[in-house]
């Protein structure tokens, strides 16, 4: 197998220079330049890089990335199991145990020995630009993923801390219903909770609702959650308040997540969790939902994608397998088509 040193960038911003890793979220309050991998099941991976540097994400080399056939694709939940799945968590919003809750399912396809998440993440620089694009390559701890994360997470700056949940997804804004923005309001009063329960009483606000964001292919409904921590809150508290993120989990997040774990046949890893960074020495974060990503499962030779809708009462079966396959077909695309995908997806 080609050996792909440690490495992590996120916009035009690389760090080299593998200093040390670590599971323990307080690491993030000492110093340097962390990347963060933190899976849906609670997993996290903390990566210290000595080098930090600006460097614009390189063009696609052709060949660099030979991505999976399109037909190689599978799904751990197929389009009858998807639908029969959303008619239950129907009947649990019936039965009045949750509002919403976010089912997914993972597409896994053959990864070839070698493959190098950095070049595909030059692909979907092209292909799919994202405002949270990144890469973390630890290869020797398991953590080898590349996203196209259109959702903020969490940003810090000092004790300022701020939420961007994504709810509705159409292909225009027209194709936006009620259903997405009832979501939407939900999912923030989620979050706004989340975040409260570690800051200041009274500082947490809603700055924007419901805000329309055009992103490759498709629109989203965004909304913008801020607070400011207490003193005695630091990284610990923060994720575990806020973790895992309100907009991929439901509501109330318990039930969910409960819901969640008895419907979904595979776990979700990096997907749905949080990808980003945090510079200790400056007191900043950016840490992005880890949705329209990649990672790579070498103990199974897969290369692995998650896709997935919130399901409300107003929710049609088909309608939102037609949204998870809506949210996948372009980011497959670029995976499995490689250079040749991307100039098609550009004219």
């Amino acid at each position: 197998m080609l050996h792909h040193p440690p490495l992590a960038r996120f916009g035009d911003r690389v760090a080299t220079g593998l200093l040390d890793v670590t599971s323990d979220p307080a690491a993030l309050d000492s110093a340097g330049f962390w990347a963060v991998c933190a899976d849906f099941e609670g997993g996290l991976t903390c990566a210290r890089f000595a080098d930090v540097r600006q460097e614009p994400v390189p063009a696609p080399v052709p060949g660099a990335w030979r991505g999976p056939a399109p037909e190689d694709w599978t799904s751990s939940l197929d389009r009858a199991a998807y639908t029969a799945a959303v008619r239950r968590i129907r009947e649990h919003i019936a039965a009045g145990e949750v509002y919403q809750a976010n089912l997914c399912r993972v597409l896994s396809a053959p990864v070839p020995p070698g493959a190098d998440v950095d070049a595909l993440t030059a692909l979907l620089a092209r292909g799919n630009p994202a405002p949270y694009a990144g890469t973390i390559r630890l290869p020797g701890h398991g953590v080898e993923i590349a996203t196209a994360s259109p959702e903020l997470f969490l940003r810090r700056d000092g004790r300022a801390v701020e939420s961007g949940p994504i709810k509705g997804t159409g292909r225009t804004e027209a194709d936006l219903l009620e259903k997405d923005y009832a979501e939407n309001v939900m999912i923030v009063d989620l979050v706004r909770n989340d975040i409260g329960r570690v800051c200041a009483t009274g500082s947490v606000t809603v700055p924007d609702l419901c805000a329309v964001e055009k992103h490759p292919g498709l629109v989203h409904l965004v909304s913008t959650v801020r607070g400011e921590l207490r003193a005695d809150a630091g990284w610990p508290e923060l994720l575990a308040a806020a973790f895992p993120p309100g907009s991929v989990t439901g509501a109330p997040k318990s039930s969910a997540l409960r819901i969640i774990e008895a419907l979904e046949t595979a776990p979700r890893g990096p997907y749905c969790g949080g990808v980003g960074w945090v510079d200790a020495d400056r007191g900043t974060a950016e840490l992005a939902v880890g949705i329209r990503t990649f990672w790579i499962d070498r103990a199974a030779d897969a290369l692995r994608f998650g896709t997935g809708a919130g399901i409300t009462w107003g929710s049609d079966p088909e309608g939102e397998w037609r949204e998870t396959e809506l949210k996948a077909s372009r980011l497959l695309a670029v995976a499995s088509g490689g250079h040749a995908a991307i100039e098609g997806a550009l004219t």
